[in-house]
C-alpha cells in the first residue's frame, strides 16, 4: 500500500525557493519553513504565491504536484510531471467512457455510493443529537432510499444527472439541521458554488476543492486520465473523473468535517469576509481548515472492500487504484467507497 505522504499548503504570502532537494519558504528575506521534497506529496498554494522555476522542476522531477487556488479555494491551474502509467490503460478508459451503457453502468455505481454514504451522514447525526429534528430526518432518510432504489431503473446519465440533483437538494436541507452550534453564522439554505453565498457553503467549497485535488493526483498517479470521467460530461479544464470519484468521497470525507469544525466551535463566523466574489475565509480560518483536513487524512479505517486498515487520506488512491483495476478487467466491477 503505498505511504500517506505530507501536502504542503501555502496560504500566507511566501516566497518559495529551492535548497538542494528541499523546499524553501521565506519571507522579507526570512527563512520561515523548510522541508525536504520526499517527505511531500503535493503542494497546494492559496492565492498568488511567488514560486521559482527551480522549485517547480524538483517537485516535477520528484512526483510532486503543485496545484494552485484562489483565496475563496477554487481551482487555477497544476503543474505535474510526465504522464504516468500505461497507455493501453487510457486507451480503455476512454473506449469506457465513449460506451454509454458501460458508462453508465460505472455512474450507477458512483452514485448509490453517494447516496449511501449522505443517507449515513444523516443517521449519524440522528443517533448522535436528540435535540435534531426526528420527523424531518426520517423523512430525508427515506427519499434517499427510494432514490437508491431508483439508481438501477436510469438507463442514461441524464436520467442520474436528474435523480442525483433532486437528491442533493434532499440532503442539504436535512443537512442544515445538523449545524447546531452558532446557527446565526451557519446555515444550508441551499447549496451554492460559484460563488459560495454564505459561510457553510464557503466552507464545503474549500473543503471539497482540496478533496478534489488528492483525487486527482492520485488518478493521475496510477496512470489514469483525470480529465475523462463516466458520469460528470467532458468540458476543457474540467477533471470529470476526479469530480465522479470526489462524488461518493464528499460526505465522509467533506461533510462530516465542516460539521464538526463548526459545532466544536473551531471556527466561528468573523473568520469570513463577504466581498463581490461572495463569501471566503480569512487567513487564520483557512489555516484551522487546512490544519484539521490534515488530521482527518491521518486517521484509520477499515477499508470495506479491501479490508485494510488505512489512513483516511489514501481512500482516494485505493479508489482510484480499484478504477484501474476494473478497467484493466482484473475485477467484475468498479467497487465504490461505503462509509459506515
Amino acid at each position: 500500500m503505498r505511504k500517506l505522504l505530507n501536502t504542503l499548503y501555502i496560504t500566507t504570502d511566501m516566497y518559495v525557493n529551492k535548497d538542494g532537494t528541499n523546499i524553501v519558504l521565506t519571507k522579507d528575506h526570512e527563512e520561515v519553513f523548510r522541508i525536504p521534497v520526499h517527505n511531500l506529496e503535493g503542494v497546494v498554494c492559496c492565492g498568488y504565491m511567488p514560486m521559482t522555476p527551480a522549485v517547480m522542476r524538483l517537485c516535477v522531477e520528484n512526483q510532486v504536484s503543485v496545484s494552485f487556488i484562489d483565496i475563496n479555494g477554487r481551482f487555477l491551474a497544476r503543474v505535474s510531471g510526465g504522464v504516468k502509467g500505461n497507455v493501453l490503460l487510457r486507451r480503455t478508459q476512454y473506449r469506457v467512457a465513449d460506451d454509454a451503457v458501460k458508462s453508465n453502468e460505472i455512474a450507477r455505481f458512483i452514485l448509490k455510493a453517494k447516496f449511501v454514504n449522505c443517507r449515513n451522514v444523516l443517521r449519524r447525526g440522528l443517533s448522535d443529537h436528540e435535540d435534531v429534528a426526528d420527523d424531518l430526518f426520517k423523512e430525508s432518510i427515506e427519499k434517499i432510499n427510494s432514490a437508491i432504489k431508483s439508481i438501477d431503473l436510469c438507463p442514461s446519465n441524464d436520467e442520474l444527472r436528474g435523480v442525483e440533483g433532486n437528491t442533493a437538494r434532499i440532503y442539504f436541507s436535512a443537512f442544515d439541521a445538523l449545524i447546531l452550534k452558532q446557527r446565526q453564522d451557519f446555515f444550508m439554505r441551499e447549496r451554492t458554488r460559484r460563488p459560495p453565498l454564505d459561510n457553510m457553503n464557503a466552507l464545503l467549497s474549500f473543503l471539497y476543492t482540496m478533496l478534489a485535488n488528492d483525487v486527482q493526483s492520485s488518478l493521475e498517479m496510477v496512470g489514469l486520465d483525470p480529465y475523462v470521467g463516466f458520469l460528470h460530461t467532458d468540458r476543457p479544464g474540467r477533471a470529470s473523473l476526479a469530480l465522479d470519484i470526489m462524488e461518493e468521497l464528499r460526505p465522509f470525507m467533506a461533510d462530516r468535517l465542516a460539521l464538526n469544525l463548526v459545532n466544536l466551535n473551531m471556527i466561528s463566523g468573523p473568520g469570513f469576509d463577504t466581498n463581490g466574489m461572495g463569501v471566503m475565509m480569512n487567513d487564520d480560518t483557512r489555516k484551522t481548515v487546512i490544519n484539521a483536513w490534515q488530521k482527518r487524512k491521518q486517521e484509520t479505517i477499515t477499508h470495506p472492500y479491501i479490508h485494510e486498515k488505512i489512513e483516511i487520506g489514501l481512500i482516494p488512491y485505493v479508489q482510484a487504484l480499484l478504477m484501474s483495476r476494473y478497467l484493466r478487467g482484473d475485477i467484475g466491477g468498479y467497487p465504490p467507497f461505503f462509509s459506515t
